[in-house]
């Protein structure tokens, strides 16, 4: 009988091919609804992750509209053009074992939530929820898009360019974890900063967000770009519109 030789579905998550087709739809959603709802003020939407994307992408001249969403699309897309080793045979069981490990690493963060906050009101330490005034499906867009953008910069972009780096000094045994514990603490730092920034910095706060950053890069490392995405966005729609135990991601 002939052996299967098809990558197993651990594998095939992580190509670049079973990402794109899972951010497609992601992608393409949020930035329709961006449009939608955001009528004549469409950045009030767009998460800070966002913002300086699109803002690094128009300091070398691109200041379209979709240049941040087809370049996202365009790395996939020639990633998996390239990386031909490992492509996934049955798309569209992947794509849905993806969607359902999103959702279960989202529900395990979002548990983790409400014990940090249980344990943090044990101690005596008094959280202030951030107040959202954007209506559900505006709110859904734009967790939406913090689940694409932040993934974008700081697992995909900032990560990645830290263990390049850190690698040619220490070895990746090393370098790995420190590149994540520094990605971790910018992304949790990078909430307190620009035009909607969050202030003052609660220490809670800030010491749950880096800890889901660590989670995220774990996620991003084992499962791929995808699945981090779709756990970051899941966990965010589910806190950020159905209960919010400390704040989104």
């Amino acid at each position: 009988m002939a052996e299967d030789k098809s990558p197993s579905y651990l594998a095939t998550t992580r190509h670049p091919l079973a990402c794109l087709v899972f951010l497609v739809p992601l992608i393409a959603f949020y930035e329709c609804g961006v449009i939608w709802m955001g009528g004549a003020n469409p950045q009030a939407l767009r998460n800070g992750a966002d913002y300086w994307f699109r803002s690094s992408l128009a300091e070398y001249g691109f200041h379209q509209i979709w240049a941040a969403p087809l370049l996202v699309v365009a790395i996939f897309f020639f990633r998996s053009l390239v990386e031909r080793k490992g492509r996934p045979t049955r798309l569209f069981s992947t794509i849905f074992g993806m969607l359902v490990e999103s959702a279960i690493y989202a529900v395990l963060l979002w548990a983790f939530s409400r014990n940090f906050l249980m344990l943090l009101e044990h101690s005596g330490i008094a959280l202030a929820n951030i107040p959202i005034q954007t209506p559900a499906l505006g709110q859904l867009i734009t967790f939406i898009g913090a689940g694409i953008y932040e993934e974008v910069l700081f697992r995909l972009g900032l990560f990645s360019i830290c263990c390049i780096l850190l690698r040619i000094l220490l070895p990746g045994v090393i370098a790995v974890p420190i590149a994540a514990l520094f990605a971790a603490v910018v992304f949790a730092a990078a909430h307190h900063v620009g035009p909607n920034r969050e202030w003052p910095i609660q220490a809670p706060v800030f010491l749950f967000r880096m800890l889901a950053g660590l989670f995220f890069t774990i996620l991003f490392i084992t499962r791929g770009f995808g699945i981090a995405v779709g756990a970051h966005a899941g966990y965010d729609i589910l806190v950020g519109v159905a209960v919010q135990p400390i704040a989104p991601s």
